[in-house]
């Protein structure tokens, strides 16, 4: 019956969100208070229905509830709980609704703390949103039934993907599609301002907050992800540039142009044509990136492959979503122009340097993440884009806009000079300089790839914490009144600082990583010994051990150094009872400067084991960047200056000419 109950929620939501499209939307253009006053508690009622299905189908999987097919075909009386409630987002049908849940929560999240808004550009706003609540509930209703029924149940289900029984798999989907789903709030907001034909600073402020929650959630899901594929696979990488990894990057790029460039609109009431335009286009990526991992079209670890017609209705959906925006921007784009002017050497122009540079690094990853299956659809040729490719297109435009951004950073508004940035950096270059000769010199030859990694993050982190310490003593003088500036600078300022300084910590990783792994495999049996970059590592025993829904063959390795014990791995092979699926669970003892890594492969004929050992510098820094970048957001998000609502009503009736109430 809670099937039959949820299943009923989703379809009262179908209808109600194809209400809340149509009625607010009339409303706002007749000046029809009542109607435009729907949106907002529809917002919230789809918000509560959709809520009700997804615990319905919550408790199918925690109770093992195997009448339903869905929890038949990716559940199992003996999985763990944790896998159990995660097992809800991991199939194709249960992502589905976690995606819809999060879409409509943004709704309800507008409805609720935006009461500042003008009441008719929150109709439309809420409509729009409201219009892809509709395409992806009849998705979900029409192509996608989560609870559907089997005619005979099963007495046990055929469990989850054993890759997907992992923590970091459990929590990393959610936080992606915070970061997909929140883009299509920007959408919507970009598409009401379209339609009421005006855009300025008042909007730029209501448009940052939700872009800062979607960029935040999508740094810190795509990190979860990296990490995940760096321990759970045991191939020791860490970014594959794999089509659904790529799927969310792009939308992460797109998303970072679109932040700098709200500012300008907001500063200078410039760009704002471009804005909308990147506002369109991060929703846009998005729904590729649903097309790439549900069409069927790709196979990857973490790609849901099925049913094409499934992909078809995706692409109506990206077809009809991008083609009516964009058809839309294109008949407001003249009235989107604006009077402001600014020299080449200026922090507006910087920002179009940082904007193009980021647009032209994301169009270089779509490139190659289509580009395969174009020439498969219309030559018939597999064509394989790799890292290679990507490195070598994808890098030096990544570089530059590191290179850039400390000084487009510190320059003034309108006007400034770029060799008086410089100079204001000085010491920043100096200590970079001084940061690339070291890593050189604790290398014996090789690339240059770490020295200038170091280089560059050097440059990222002292350049971003320099820039705000010259603009407190431009403005303060004495050591004491900058430090009462620190305590009363911005949050924002802060987060802004933050991000950039995790971009270069995440730098110095990557570089670091690439060029100083070290690499051993070899086959040994218990009791052999090994060397590797320092350590000495020894293959104590291989021991049978019983998991909850498994079996695994678990070693124990020690490692040392200089004679003293380092650390004890115990890497494993595990084979789940249900699926008959063998997985590899890597050892990672986690430090500093360095990660050790062991991997145990199969069984040889004559008793020996295959062992994969690496040690992998200052491998952590990849995700302690992430980390550092993603709490640069929430810091900027905790600034009153971008909560929602924070322009008076003033102001925000300019934006759209509409008397609020």
């Amino acid at each position: 019956m809670t099937a039959e109950l949820s299943h009923f929620s989703v379809l009262v939501a179908l209808l109600l969100a194809g209400a809340a499209s149509i009625v607010p939307l009339v409303g706002a253009s007749m000046r029809w208070t009542p109607w435009m006053r729907f949106a907002a508690p529809a917002a919230i009622l789809q918000f509560a229905l959709v809520a009700i299905a997804f615990g319905g189908l919550t408790h199918a999987f925690v109770t093992s509830d195997f009448s339903v097919r869905l929890v038949a075909d990716n559940s199992h009386s003996m999985k763990p709980m944790l896998y159990k409630v995660t097992g809800v987002w991991g199939n194709h049908e249960g992502s589905m609704l976690l995606w819809v849940l999060i879409l409509v929560s943004y709704g309800a999240l507008v409805a609720r703390f935006g009461n500042n808004l003008p009441l008719a550009f929150k109709a439309r706003v809420l409509s729009v949103q409201s219009m892809i609540s509709t395409a992806f509930l009849a998705f979900l209703v029409f192509t996608s039934n989560p609870f559907a029924r089997t005619a005979l149940p099963p007495i046990d289900g055929n469990d989850l993907n054993p890759l997907l029984q992992d923590p970091g798999l459990a929590f990393h989907p959610p936080f992606l599609y915070v970061g997909y789903v929140g883009l299509s709030l920007t959408f919507s907001f970009a598409v009401a301002a379209l339609i009421e034909g005006r855009v300025d600073a008042a909007w730029a402020r209501w448009v940052r907050p939700w872009t800062l929650v979607a960029w935040t959630s999508l740094t810190i899901g795509i990190a979860m992800g990296s990490w995940w594929a760096y321990y759970e696979l045991g191939w020791g990488g860490w970014w594959f540039w794999d089509p659904v990894e790529n799927a969310s990057f792009i939308p992460w790029l797109v998303a970072t142009a679109l932040l700098h460039s709200a500012v300008v609109v907001e500063k200078r009431d410039a760009l704002k044509s471009w804005t909308v335009l990147l506002a369109i286009l991060a929703f846009a990526f998005s729904l590729t990136g649903t097309f790439i991992v549900r069409s069927g079209v790709l196979t990857s670890v973490h790609a849901f492959a099925n049913d094409p017609q499934r992909g078809v209705f995706i692409l109506a959906i990206f077809a009809a979503a991008t083609g009516g925006s964009l058809l839309l921007y294109a008949m407001r784009a003249r009235g989107l122009g604006t009077d402001s002017v600014f020299a080449v050497a200026s922090r507006e122009a910087g920002l179009v340097v940082n904007n193009l540079l980021l647009s032209v690094a994301a169009f270089v990853v779509l490139f190659g993440t289509l580009w395969p299956l174009v020439a498969e659809f219309v030559w018939g040729k597999k064509l394989s884009v790799g890292a290679p490719f990507f490195d070598l297109a994808f890098t030096p435009f990544f570089v530059l806009l590191a290179v850039v951004l400390p000084v487009a950073a510190a320059l003034p508004w309108k006007r400034g000079s770029v060799g008086r940035s410089l100079y204001m950096f000085r010491g920043v270059l100096a200590l970079a300089f001084a940061a690339g000769v070291l890593a050189w010199s604790l290398q014996s030859g090789g690339r240059m790839l770490a020295p200038f990694g170091a280089m560059l993050a050097t440059w990222l982190v002292f350049g971003a914490g320099w820039e705000v310490l010259a603009r407190l003593r431009r403005r303060r003088r004495g050591f004491r009144a900058t430090v009462a500036g620190l305590r009363s600078l911005p949050r924002g300022d802060w987060g802004k600082a933050l991000a950039h300084a995790g971009l270069g910590i995440a730098i110095f990783g990557i570089s670091a990583i690439t060029a100083w792994e070290q690499e051993d495999i070899r086959a040994m049996s218990p009791g052999g010994q090994y060397s590797l970059s320092g350590y000495d590592f020894r293959l104590l025993n291989v021991n049978a051990v019983a998991g909850a829904n498994y079996s695994s063959d678990m070693g124990t390795v020690l490692a040392s150094r200089n004679g003293q014990p380092v650390a004890v791995l115990h890497p494993e092979r595990r084979i789940y009872f249900v699926q008959g699926m063998q997985t590899t669970e890597a050892a990672i003892d986690v430090g500093l400067t360095r990660d050790l890594y062991v991997v145990l492969g199969d069984r040889q004929d004559d008793g020996e084991w295959v062992v994969r050992t690496y040690v992998k510098p200052f491998a952590s820094w990849i995700w302690l960047g992430a980390a550092v970048m993603a709490f640069g957001g929430i810091v900027s998000l905790s600034d009153r200056r971008y909560r929602l609502g924070i322009a008076n009503r003033r102001r925000a009736r300019q934006v759209t000419g509409v008397e609020a109430g």
